[in-house]
């Protein structure tokens, strides 16, 4: 078959039109579950094409703040997270709130790291997509995934694409990995579709200059006031400010669909109107900010399933993974990454058939085991806090509590031993507990 010649999207790509290239696996989109997942995948020595519709570095709207969780998920992949390869770290959690401040340090536990990390989107992605290339994957930028090939069963078997020059590429393999975030379009192609009834959050995040930039705590903001508390209304929400370490701070905040004002509530305005109401000595006010307010939705609690089917693995935020305790996600596509590589490994070292299909359930299975039950007991929580006056009373006669607040830390951020550790304490327990009466979801 004769080619044309590249266009320079194509090379950038480095991809000739109207080529069909063959892996073991195809991964589509390169955040942290696609590189997590390529990385993995490259490692067990199979063949990887990682297809990113963006060039490195590129931005993405995130609270940039990292916990335990995440830390030791970036350990695991082999990235230095010390601070002298540019991550802030921080201690733990401050928590203001019903006219209080507490400061939570992350708990000691054998099975984490005893510090969270901060780093802008853009470098952490740029990272984890290098880490993958170092492990033998092939990564292409500049190319788009519109649709996915399908064999005469109906079975996923690669996928088509574009570069910006609308060069149409094609990439083939007996396994395809989504990793495309919130919007799941290869997932949707199957009628794969978002399930209403699971959380679903909305975040907006800007970056200013200030002088708590160097704070070595995460900051969260239980209540949101437009003006003085008592003097006007609970805004529907909950904030953040995490200092990045550079002379600027990220400060957003998100809605989740629980609240009456999801939908309804025009997000970015909602931001300028808590901020303004800070101290004004924080420096965060439009003179200030180094970007335009930039949002992005928040799938939770496995709101697209099931995790396969038909030669396709949902991974990270395709899948819905982010936790709806806390809006983290990073560490969630990370995790399901792996989980998915693993699968995947376990599949193409047998033949096609049964066993491999055997094989290749094991993946959602694995997710809902992993995290079933404690995404089903958030979504409860999701559904008390959405309403104002429980998330008011919560927190003002919890806050007052610091060993209460420790524990539900550890709820939150879904910190604990498991139950082999030698050292696990009763809130371990009490959680253990908690989850394993509380149906999974799936």
């Amino acid at each position: 078959m004769s080619m044309a010649a590249p266009t320079a999207e194509a090379q950038l790509a480095g991809l000739a039109p109207d080529a069909d290239n063959h892996a073991d696996v195809v991964v589509v989109g390169a955040g942290p579950s696609g590189s997590s997942a390529a990385y993995w995948l490259a490692r067990s020595g199979l063949d990887v094409a990682l297809v990113e519709k963006s060039t490195f570095p590129r931005e993405k709207v995130c609270g940039d703040g990292l916990t335990p969780r995440g830390t030791r998920a970036l350990v695991d992949m082999g990235i230095d997270v010390s601070e002298s390869n540019g991550w802030l770290h921080n201690r733990g959690l401050r928590v203001i709130g019903g006219g209080q401040r507490l400061h939570l340090d992350w708990p000691e536990l054998t099975s984490f790291p005893p510090f969270g990390l901060v780093r802008p989107r853009a470098d952490l992605d740029a990272m984890l997509a290098q880490q993958a290339q170092s492990a033998g994957a092939r990564l292409y930028q500049n190319v788009s995934v519109t649709e996915p090939i399908l064999d005469a069963s109906g079975r996923v078997v690669g996928v088509s694409g574009k570069t910006k020059a609308k060069d149409v590429v094609r990439f083939h393999a007996p396994l395809v990995l989504t990793c495309e975030g919130v919007s799941g379009k290869l997932a949707q192609r199957l009628d794969v579709h978002r399930n209403d009834k699971r959380p679903l959050g909305v975040a907006v995040r800007r970056y200013y200059r200030s002088p708590k930039s160097d704070d070595d705590y995460l900051e969260s903001w239980l209540e949101l006031w437009d003006g003085k508390p008592n003097q006007s209304d609970l805004l529907p929400g909950y904030g953040w400010i995490f200092g990045m370490g550079d002379g600027t701070v990220n400060a957003g905040l998100g809605v989740l669909n629980s609240s009456t004002g999801f939908q309804k509530t025009d997000y970015r305005s909602l931001l300028t109107r808590w901020l303004d109401n800070t101290p004004q000595e924080w420096g965060l006010r439009e003179e200030n900010a180094t970007c335009p307010t930039r949002g992005a939705a928040l799938p939770m609690g496995f709101n697209r399933t099931p995790h396969y089917l038909r030669g396709l693995l949902l991974v990270g935020d395709s899948g819905g993974s982010v936790n709806p305790f806390n809006g983290e996600g990073i560490p969630y596509a990370m995790e399901s990454g792996k989980f998915a590589a693993e699968a995947a490994v376990a599949a193409l070292a047998v033949p096609a058939g049964s066993r491999r299909e055997a094989a290749l359930h094991a993946y959602p299975q694995r997710m809902a085991d992993e995290w079933g039950a404690y995404y089903r007991l958030g979504g409860v929580f999701v559904k008390l806090i959405g309403n104002p006056k429980v998330m008011q009373a919560c927190t003002r006669h919890g806050l007052p509590h610091p060993a209460l607040m420790r524990f539900v830390l550890k709820l939150l951020a879904n910190l604990t031993d498991p139950r082999s550790a030698s050292d696990r304490d009763v809130s371990d327990r009490v959680i253990d507990v908690l989850t394993r009466l509380t149906p999974a979801v799936r």
